[in-house]
């Protein structure tokens, strides 16, 4: 192939990339076409938080279990789970980081486009935090607190049991002291009743012949709820029909099953090891359904250990914190899964697995802090820095055609080709990339300061043919010469701004990362368009013609 007819076929992809950049970037070119035009129309460039609005929401995580050295994958997989989460709700172009301040691991959440805060936290916070814990071994030091607790409670009983006896107010000393809230405030009258409504250990004492009306039994009387002080107030009735009146001082008995939260341990097993979860039906389907899960290895190794080390004993599976269901081992299950059953409707069944699969939080997290972005300053900042980018621009271009002339000209047409490519590609960056691109204000920047760039670029180019047509070269192989000449200055120029582009990106965070991004994108546009579209513009047009006609290149 010629040199000629490979300039033709070059000059005529540039023109079809012109034209298809500026129909992506403006669609009303193709009106005159509702099909084309119509699904163009839908390609949208995608603002960031400040610019169409939406929500800020920062999280603290609760790290207090977790060791130092593995504090920094908890954040990486909380940061991973939540994402998927906003990912799975369909919000857009959204922000998920990490950060560290004041001493706590906090986890910033930006939802751009996004109204309601209250809808955006309870999409976040339905992200499920699932946790088995097991029970504590009888020489836990909880217990042996219990029993201090409790040797101190009968000690007290026994002390006012003396009291009692002693003649002192019993109604006085029951609204004082006793721990039953049914009847404390009515001085321990526990009313009328008949055999059957207290339990055993009690009814032996009220209605024992032994104990006369008004009189304080001698001994404190022990049942599952603590030890009771007793008084007999009255009696009635015989046989099956004898009812009784009595007051009571209840000084409680603490039992660790009174404390599930306590009762149960952390074993390290949490959704951060959970592989996928799936709705079944035991009994072939006849049954209530539940969610059978599977561990990753690591979290089969853990689980193989739990239930070796439990057996008979009960595994609390706990959802958000609160217990969901607490089977018995019976075996030790070393295939890493287990099924969670709490009387599960199928849908939600269905909801939880979903949940579960969507990401189960490694650690518990805590909102501190929210803000809502309103869209109208982000539209006002826009189009303030839309104005600013366009008066650069027609500034640029009537400086370049008037001390460049023919050749400025040809600068700025392809100046607003490379506009037209960076728009089409902000606007096709998520249709066909999995890294959908957002502008933020600080993108803006950025995308400004690369059309600088490639003017700057024209310009060393430019002088570079001003000074070899000087020396005596014609039109064509000075501009050929010039864009030889130019380019090592150029490249040198240009790869030190994408070092600290690059170096922005990988330490950056936000808008700075954006920034950055998008000026990468610019910088490597602006030299295509410097070197290859003017370039073949230039060869294409000029031919012996301009030779006569140099006083409107130099």
């Amino acid at each position: 192939m010629s040199l000629q007819k490979k300039i033709r076929w070059r000059f005529a992809s540039i023109v079809l990339l012109a034209i298809i950049s500026l129909v992506v970037a403006y669609p009303s070119l193709v009106k005159f076409a509702p099909p084309i035009y119509q699904r163009l129309e839908k390609l949208k460039v995608n603002l960031g938080l400040d610019l169409q609005g939406g929500i800020h929401l920062e999280y603290k995580a609760d790290l207090k279990d977790i060791p130092d050295n593995k504090k920094n994958e908890a954040m990486q997989a909380v940061q991973d789970v939540i994402e998927r989460r906003v990912n799975a709700y369909g919000v857009g172009e959204s922000v998920v980081q990490t950060a560290f301040s004041g001493g706590e691991h906090r986890i910033i959440v930006e939802l751009p486009g996004v109204k309601d805060i209250e809808k955006a936290k309870k999409m976040l916070k339905e992200t499920p935090f699932l946790e088995f814990k097991e029970e504590r071994s009888k020489d836990d030091p909880l217990y042996k607190n219990i029993e201090k607790a409790n040797q101190k409670n009968k000690e007290e009983a026994e002390k006012i049991l003396k009291e009692a006896l002693a003649g002192k107010n019993f109604e006085e000393l029951a609204k004082k002291y006793s721990q039953d809230p049914g009847s404390k405030d009515k001085g321990g009258d526990l009313g009328w009743a008949k055999k059957g409504q207290f339990v055993p250990e009690f009814e032996k004492v009220i209605f024992s012949s032994e104990l006369k009306k008004g009189e304080v039994y001698p001994e404190l009387v022990e049942t599952q709820y603590g030890w009771h002080i007793i008084k007999k107030i009255d009696e009635k009735g015989e046989g099956d029909q004898k009812e009784v009146r009595a007051e009571h001082i209840l000084f409680a008995k603490r039992n660790i099953d009174q404390y599930p939260s306590l009762k149960y341990k952390p074993t390290g097993l949490t959704g951060k090891d959970l592989e996928s979860a799936e709705v079944t039906y035991p009994n072939q389907g006849i049954g209530e359904p539940q969610v059978a899960l599977k561990f990753n290895k690591e979290g089969a190794k853990l689980f193989a250990e739990i239930t070796k080390r439990n057996l008979h004993k009960t595994v609390a599976i706990y959802l958000d914190g609160k217990i969901i269901s607490a089977p018995v081992v019976q075996a030790e299950i070393t295939n890493g899964e287990a099924v969670i059953s709490g009387n599960f409707t199928t849908e939600e069944a269905k909801k939880l697995k979903q949940r579960l699969n969507e990401g189960a939080l490694p650690v518990p997290i805590e909102l501190v802090s929210q803000q809502s972005v309103e869209a109208s300053l982000g539209m006002q900042s826009l189009q303030k820095s839309l104005k600013a980018g366009l008066y650069g621009l027609l500034a640029v271009m009537i400086f370049m055609i008037v001390y460049y002339r023919f050749l400025g000209v040809v600068a700025s047409m392809a100046l607003i080709i490379y506009t037209a490519m960076m728009v089409a590609i902000f606007k096709l960056s998520g249709t066909f990339s999995p890294w959908p691109i957002t502008l933020t204000l600080s993108g803006i920047a950025g995308f400004i300061l690369s059309v600088g760039m490639a003017v700057d670029a024209n310009i060393l180019i430019f002088e570079r043919t001003k000074e070899e047509l000087k020396v005596g070269r014609n039109l064509r192989g000075a501009i050929t010469e010039g864009f030889k000449r130019a380019w090592p200055s150029i490249r040198d120029g240009n790869l030190s701004t994408l070092i600290t582009s690059f170096i922005l990106i990988s330490i950056g965070t936000g808008f700075v990362k954006g920034f950055a991004i998008i000026l990468v994108i610019g910088v490597l546009l602006s030299m295509f368009t410097a070197i290859v579209i003017v370039k073949y513009i230039l060869l294409f047009i000029i031919g012996e013609w301009a030779e006569k006609y140099k006083k409107f290149f130099v």
